[in-house]
């Protein structure tokens, strides 16, 4: 008879957790693929640009020193460890790169539905490895 309080082996590998956050960054339209590729290169896999338009009167463009109204808007799934190389980098392009202004800013996220869209969003391919199991 088999031993009831026999404890059972458990193989259960942890999933590195990394959290994530939404980053929001608006550029004018012209300079979006230029800013998209830059945040790409801080491990992000999802992208999305929108096209906006600014809604700022006339007086308040000239004082930020803005001379075009037709933005896009850049949501990427980041890292939270990679959140503050990425403002850096941005913070620096806004100052540096003609007509490159912009806005960035991060929210976090709670929750993410699914272990291999988190796996993938993360580049962690252990936890993609694990749903596929």
């Amino acid at each position: 008879m088999a031993d009831k309080n026999k404890s059972k082996k458990v193989t259960s590998q942890k999933v590195e957790s990394n959290r994530l956050e939404l980053l929001v960054t608006i550029v004018p339209r012209t300079k979006a693929e230029f800013f998209a590729d830059i945040i790409q290169s801080f491990e992000v896999n999802m992208q999305m640009l929108v096209k906006a338009e600014g809604t700022a009167s006339q007086e308040m463009l000239r004082m930020l020193d803005f001379s075009d109204t037709k933005k896009a808007v850049i949501f990427s799934l980041i890292k939270e460890e990679k959140v503050q190389d990425a403002f850096h980098t941005l913070e620096r392009k806004f100052k540096t790169v003609r007509e490159g202004k912009g806005i960035a800013y991060t929210v976090p996220l709670s929750s993410i539905i699914g272990v291999a869209a988190y796996g993938f969003l993360t580049n962690n391919e252990r936890a993609a490895k694990e749903d596929k199991q």
